[in-house]
């Protein structure tokens, strides 16, 4: 991924970048019990809404978007991707769904 953001992305990939983070689950109320969680640790809690059929979501999910301005390398990245992993595992009934970056505005 850092390769390829590195050969594409027009921005620094060694310096801050906005990090979104998503989890879905059929329980909306297991989502908004993780949300403080992530919020106590910095992260801005964007939304919990319904999937949507046009991205490919299924509307039987529902889908906790979180974000926060980080520096990451490849193992720092594998770390919070663990780290969310055993967040989901623990919560039960929510599954950590990945992320996607930008650059911040």
């Amino acid at each position: 991924m850092f390769t390829q953001m590195r050969a594409s992305a027009s921005w620094n990939v060694d310096g801050p970048l906005l990090w979104g983070y998503f989890f879905t689950s059929r329980d909306r109320s297991a989502l908004e019990t993780i949300a403080p969680t992530l919020a106590g640790e910095g992260y801005r809690v964007v939304s919990i809404r319904r999937g949507e059929r046009k991205s490919g979501q299924s509307p039987n999910l529902w889908l906790l978007h979180v974000e926060k301005v980080e520096r990451h390398t490849p193992d720092s990245l594998d770390q919070r991707n663990q780290a969310f992993y055993a967040l989901s595992a623990k919560a039960g009934n929510v599954t950590y769904d990945g992320m996607d970056v930008g650059a911040v505005q």
